[in-house]
């Protein structure tokens, strides 16, 4: 047992490694490592990792909170639309067996073409800015509040069951709606967001009964540091280059959930 337990503070350690160098990553490599690698229910892999991630994303949005590259506002207009579209997916989930096939069968597929949505995201993000600026441009401030609502509802689906989206594919949302704003306040807003949103979803997890404690504790003990060295080495490796890589993961992983 206390190997297994070491092995999980090694895959919390790897993964809070990338999602330092990144800021994404988190959902997406650890609950099809938690399938893949160890042979957790996909159910339990799910609601353990969307608390996991709520505990490193608070971190995180402390930092940024204290950099002051957070638009609050749009934080506040991406949880209306996710809080209660978690709610509303919670209470689907909790109408299925979900110690059952049924259960692992849905989340395996949704997950996988989430996978695949991330690594398209990580790939063609630029030009995907540059086809929308030129087809839609930008819109109005109305319109644009409407649409980060609506994108929040979507993540609100997405996250409570696969644990993935928050990250890429929020962060893509989000340039395309506010071309005009920093990087920085980007992915500064997206993780403020995904705090409430997968803590919510994994406390819906929680009142379900698919959490595993200890795995959660194992994964938080490796993820802290690594996340403390990923931020330092990400100065030190270009960008593009991570974005590659982790796309390249997300590909075959997401290829490995569908065989």
């Amino acid at each position: 047992m206390h190997e297994i337990d070491f092995l999980y503070s090694l895959s919390g350690f790897g993964v809070g490694l990338l999602v330092g160098m990144t800021g994404v990553g988190g959902g997406s490599l650890m609950t099809p490592i938690l399938i893949l690698l160890f042979g957790i229910h996909p159910v339990a892999a799910v609601g353990t990792d969307l608390l996991y991630a709520a505990a490193t994303k608070t971190g995180g949005t402390l930092i940024h909170g204290l950099g002051h590259t957070i638009e609050w506002r749009i934080v506040a207009l991406l949880a209306t639309g996710s809080v209660p579209m978690t709610a509303l997916t919670l209470l689907a989930l909790s109408r299925l067996e979900l110690t059952g096939g049924e259960a692992s069968s849905v989340i395996t597929a949704v997950l996988s073409v989430a996978l695949f949505a991330t690594a398209a995201a990580l790939i063609f993000r630029r030009q995907l800015v540059a086809l929308y600026l030129r087809l839609v441009g930008e819109l109005d401030r109305r319109r644009t509040a409407a649409l980060t609502v609506a994108m929040g509802g979507v993540l609100g689906v997405l996250v409570p069951i696969t644990s993935v989206g928050a990250g890429a594919i929020g962060v893509t949302a989000l340039i395309l709606l506010y071309p005009r704003l920093p990087t920085a306040r980007i992915v500064g807003s997206d993780i403020a967001h995904a705090v409430p949103l997968t803590l919510a979803a994994g406390l819906g997890h929680w009142l379900l009964g698919s959490i595993d404690w200890p795995l959660l504790g194992s994964l938080l003990l490796g993820s802290l540091p690594g996340i403390m060295l990923g931020s330092h080495i990400a100065t030190r490796v270009p960008d593009v280059v991570l974005r590659l890589a982790l796309a390249a993961t997300l590909i075959v992983v997401g290829s490995r959930l569908v065989l």
